[in-house]
């Protein structure tokens, strides 16, 4: 009997740790079943995060586009179709009228002021300008999966190593005696775009017509420099580069990077490609594919030649599959150069600033209101329009916004983002006000209709200009309603002083709290003095002796 009581009890664990067993198994299985389903919800969800690419064109007014100027005199059918297909922002303005300081705004998603540089733009030389802590857009997507891309023109600063020891400064270029001879190219570079986000770099260091002439991949200078060459200045080149193969090169490029990543974004691997062309800045070099196709001059050739560019991209995303989940945005830096001809065009109807004031380097419209075109089939509905008031340095939180990403208190203190407006949801206004900045570093603040200027005259490169015009019996400030002189003619400011206050006292807040959107006050690199450049130019009574100047 005992011999059956162990047995039965025998029987009756082993039954109950089978069951046990079993039921831990199932559960595990479940688990695991569990797992595997969120990882592959996980993975679907990742991969509906779209690619970007940020194409920004160098120099280009908003009236050098069809679909955007219906007067428009250049033919640029890729845009058109980018623009057909996806939404027109017509309101969209460039954080600074020149070119180092958009780029600045563009990467970091902060006003341009509150870095070290407080007006004109970097040389190819100059030291990097975004700060070591500095959170940037390519970081930010590196951190939710993309891989990420810089082609082209990054005039952002990096730091390239001296012969004899030590890094190179803007005079390691900007003096006829030391053109940049004293740079050791063997060296790599240090604090380049690798260093804020950039898996992957290939361009120039800074405008086309600034030394050194020579291609950097990553961190390396692609040959030594051992001719002079001149492309508006003279500096250190390599044998072989020649301005008039960048764009080409450069959009090769960009094409590369598309099919070579193109299989990886359709698993749940992203990309994000920064292309920042070269062009149609100076010098103005248009391939002879597309000399004298325009009709006009060679500035509107090259504007075509970049238009192809466009049609390159966008049929590299439609051969690969990925053109439906890939967001692509079209802009410039700032309006179109005087460099341009103005005249030659004028003689010809055609109109780079469209219907605005000025152009690159001002405070006027022309100098900063730009092309802003959104193309993303899979989110934005095709041949819509958006009139929200948009900045350049909305990149960081839109891109946040669409992977989901929380930004930091210190990220992005200036932009917003516009995926609302893309997608449609946009009920209300999305900006409280943008501010604008001149090459002379002149502020500018526009809220809603009303647009103030902190200074007189253009503040930039067009009548009146500080140091050429005689300023000093101007009103020290420009107030413009824009819905009703949206050519910036009549100077409302004397007969409106409570939106001269108003808007003056939201400026001094911006610059005061480090930061133009809600959340912990930031600190600003440097003092910002608000009204500096125009009082600097209100002095000026007597035209200042010609001076040199800086073709960002």
């Amino acid at each position: 009997m005992p011999s059956a009581k162990v047995s039965l009890a025998f029987s009756a664990r082993t039954r109950t740790s089978g069951f046990l067993f079993l039921t831990a198994a199932l559960t595990l299985a479940c688990g695991m079943f569990t797992l595997c389903c969120t990882a592959s919800a996980d993975a679907a969800e990742k991969s509906n995060d779209p690619n970007i690419i940020y194409i920004l064109a160098d120099d280009m007014g908003y009236g050098d586009i069809r679909a955007l100027n219906p007067e428009c005199k250049i033919a640029t059918p890729n845009l058109d179709q980018l623009a057909h297909g996806g939404m027109i922002f017509t309101d969209a303005h460039s954080s600074s009228s020149v070119c180092t300081p958009t780029r600045y705004g563009i990467l970091t998603g902060r006003y341009n002021w509150r870095s070290r540089l407080k007006s004109g733009v970097l040389w190819g030389l100059s030291r990097r300008l975004i700060e070591p802590d500095r959170l940037t857009v390519p970081e930010m997507l590196k951190q939710h999966g993309y891989y990420t891309a810089c082609v082209g023109k990054w005039h952002l600063g990096m730091d390239w190593t001296l012969k004899q020891g030590g890094i190179a400064t803007e005079q390691s270029f900007n003096k006829k005696t030391n053109p940049g001879w004293e740079v050791d190219y063997s060296k790599p570079i240090q604090n380049g775009p690798n260093s804020v986000g950039f898996d992957y770099f290939f361009g120039i260091s800074a405008s086309l017509d600034m030394p050194p002439y020579v291609y950097i991949e990553n961190n390396k200078s692609q040959g030594i420099p051992t001719v002079t060459k001149a492309f508006f200045r003279e500096g250190p080149a390599h044998k072989d580069f020649e301005a008039i193969d960048v764009l080409p090169r450069i959009t090769e490029k960009t094409v590369e990077i598309i099919d070579e990543h193109a299989a990886a974004a359709k698993k749940g691997k992203p990309f994000f490609i920064y292309f920042p062309l070269n062009a149609p800045h100076t010098p103005i070099l248009p391939t002879p594919k597309w000399q004298g196709k325009s009709g006009i001059n060679a500035y509107c050739d090259f504007v075509m030649q970049v238009d192809d560019t466009v049609g390159q991209v966008m049929r590299a995303l439609k051969a690969q599959g990925i053109d439906k989940n890939t967001l692509v945005i079209f802009t410039a830096d700032n309006g179109c150069s005087p460099a341009a001809n103005f005249k030659e065009m004028t003689d010809k109807d055609h109109s780079p600033s469209y219907q605005f004031r000025g152009h690159k380097a001002d405070i006027y419209e022309g100098g900063h209101r730009v092309p802003f075109i959104a193309n993303w089939p899979a989110h934005i509905k095709a041949g819509t329009h958006s009139d929200q008031l948009t900045c350049l340095t909305d990149l960081m939180a839109t891109a946040a916004d669409i992977v989901g990403a929380k930004l930091p208190e210190s990220a992005g203190v200036d932009s917003v983002s516009i995926l609302p407006a893309m997608e449609g949801t946009a009920t209300k206004p999305l900006r409280e006000a943008a501010v604008h900045h001149s090459i002379r570093g002149a502020f500018s603040i526009r809220k809603d209709h009303w647009k103030l200027e902190l200074c007189p005259g253009s503040g930039g490169w067009s009548f009146p200009k500080p140091g050429k015009d005689d300023l000093s019996g101007l009103p020290a400030i420009q107030l413009y309603d824009l819905n009703a002189d949206v050519g910036e003619q009549k100077n409302v400011q004397a007969e409106h002083p409570e939106v001269v206050k108003e808007l003056t006292a939201l400026l001094q807040s911006y610059a005061d709290k480090g930061r133009s959107t809600p959340g912990k006050p930031q600190e600003n690199n440097g003092a910002v003095d608000i009204f500096k450049a125009g009082t600097s130019a209100q002095k000026m009574k007597k035209p200042a002796k010609k001076r040199a100047k800086a073709k960002s």
